[in-house]
């Protein structure tokens, strides 16, 4: 077989997978109920976020929080940062990619 082929969770449960990590690219899935999110940080590579369901709120750089519902993508470039989490009553579903591949 030449192709690899990797499954994402389906459901509604909290869900933070590390799907594909090699030298090229980190690739994530996450499921995020109402009030679930990401620690505050600073991006560690240009990161790539696409919302496959529900509504993003994010912040970055102590800016005001922002939303983007599904169907959106974002490019957040490397060292900003950022705060995302699921401020809405519907599920968060996250595409999350970080091209380049972080170094640590």
């Amino acid at each position: 077989m030449i192709e690899q082929v990797f499954k994402l969770s389906a459901g509604n449960e909290k869900t933070i997978e590390k799907v594909l990590f090699d030298e090229n690219i980190h690739y994530l899935h996450m499921i995020l109920n109402k009030g679930e999110g990401l620690p505050e940080h600073f991006t560690n590579s240009t990161v790539y976020m696409t919302v496959v369901r529900g509504t993003l709120s994010i912040g970055f750089n102590d800016l005001d929080v922002r939303n983007y519902k599904k169907g959106t993508l974002l490019k957040i470039p490397f060292d900003t940062k950022m705060n995302a989490e699921n401020l809405n009553e519907d599920t968060l579903e996250l595409i999350v990619v970080k091209a380049p591949a972080p170094n640590n």
